[in-house]
């Protein structure tokens, strides 16, 4: 039984390696799918509007515009069907929620980026 365990805390600590990414940030998802029997990398580009949760159950959605109509995915940080996090643009923000933008579109939508 204890194999069991520690092989889990290896896969989970093995996940942990994402950069680090909070509300208000735009992130590219590499995230697999499995088709039938095939695999593919699909990259999925977004504001992240929330982060939940801690430890093994820790959670993030990404919302993205796609042909004019808002499209919102949750992802388990642990997952190890994410391939890969990439952090294009730090946002200023106050908030943790950013349910707001689901209100507002085009312009008004932006968030102001982090000045480096």
């Amino acid at each position: 039984m204890s194999t069991l365990l520690k092989f889990v805390e290896d896969q989970l600590s093995v996940k942990a390696n994402h950069p680090k990414f909070k509300a208000g940030d735009t992130v590219t998802v590499n995230y697999k799918i499995k088709e039938g029997e095939k695999e593919r990398v699909q990259q999925y580009q977004g504001v992240v509007i929330q982060r939940k949760g801690s430890g093994s159950t820790e959670s993030f959605t990404v919302r993205k515009m796609s042909n004019s109509v808002g499209v919102e995915r949750v992802f388990p940080v642990n997952s190890p069907y994410i391939d890969s996090i990439v952090v294009n643009k730090v946002g200023v923000v106050r908030r943790a929620r950013l349910y707001y933008l689901r209100e507002l579109t085009g312009k008004a939508a932006r968030i102001a980026e982090k000045k480096q």
